[in-house]
C-alpha cells in the first residue's frame, strides 16, 4: 500500500502541549489520523518504555508516523504538514510576517514551555512558584512582542503557527493559576482562537485518553 494511503498515527498524551500543537495542525489542515496514547506519568511513565524508545529515542511526545516516516518535535512535524501540506497555510507569505511567526512560536517553544515541562518540574522544588516565575517572565516578553504583530490573532488575522503554540501555553498558565490580567493581548488571542472547532476539538479535555473526570 502506498505510504499516502496509510493513516498518520499521532503518539500523544491528553495533556502536553507539544502535542496539542500538533493536534490542532492536524485538525487544521482536515488530516484524518490515529491516535496512539503514551501516557507520561502512568507506569513510571511510558515514554520511557522499549516500545516507545523505538519511535522516538528522545522519549519524548508528540511523534508522528506518516509518509513512511516517523517526525518528532511539534515545529519539525508542524513544518513538514505546511510543507506537504499547504493548504490551509500555517506560515504567511509575506516573508517578514513569516519570520515573525516562527519567532513567536520558537519564543514559546524554546523561552518559556521548556522551563515548566514535567520533566523539569521533577528537577526543582516549588513547582508552582517555578511555573509561575518562568511563564509570568515569558508573557512579558510575548505580550510586548503580539502589541506589534497582532490582528485578530499572533500575526495579523490569519492563523498561523505562532497562534498553535500560543493556545497550549495560555492553558498552561492557567494550570498554573498564574495572573492573566497584565497580558490582555494574549488573553483577547487565545479566546478568540479557542472559538475555531480545530482548536476545540483538539483541546485535552476531548482526548481518546482524557481521564473521566476531565473531559468536557
Amino acid at each position: 500500500m502506498s505510504t499516502a494511503l496509510v493513516k498518520p498515527v499521532l503518539y500523544s498524551y491528553f495533556r502536553s502541549s507539544c502535542s496539542w500543537r500538533v493536534r490542532i495542525a492536524l485538525a487544521l489542515k482536515g488530516i484524518a489520523y490515529d491516535q496512539e496514547p503514551v501516557n507520561l506519568l502512568k507506569d513510571g511513565g511510558q515514554q520511557f518504555s522499549t516500545e516507545f524508545q523505538a519511535v522516538n529515542p528522545m522519549q519524548q511526545v508528540p511523534a508522528l508516523k506518516i509518509d513512511g516516516i516517523i517526525l518528532s518535535q511539534s515545529l519539525a512535524i508542524i513544518q513538514y504538514l505546511e510543507e506537504t501540506r499547504p493548504n490551509p497555510r500555517l506560515l504567511p507569505q509575506d516573508l517578514k510576517k513569516r519570520a515573525q511567526a516562527r519567532m513567536i512560536s520558537d519564543h514559546i517553544v524554546s523561552g518559556i514551555q521548556p522551563l515548566q515541562n514535567l520533566t523539569f518540574l521533577k528537577q526543582v522544588g516549588e513547582k508552582m512558584e517555578w511555573a509561575q516565575h518562568n511563564i509570568t517572565c515569558g508573557f512579558k516578553a510575548l505580550e510586548q512582542i503580539l502589541q506589534h504583530t497582532a490582528g485578530r490573532y499572533c500575526i495579523g488575522d490569519e492563523v498561523s503557527m505562532a497562534d498553535l503554540c500560543l493556545v497550549p501555553q495560555v492553558h498552561n498558565a492557567e494550570r498554573f493559576k498564574v495572573d492573566l490580567a497584565p497580558y490582555p493581548t494574549i488573553t483577547r488571542i487565545n479566546k478568540a482562537l479557542l472559538e475555531l472547532e480545530a482548536f476545540q476539538v483538539s483541546h485535552p479535555c476531548r482526548q481518546p485518553d482524557t481521564p473521566a473526570e476531565l473531559r468536557a
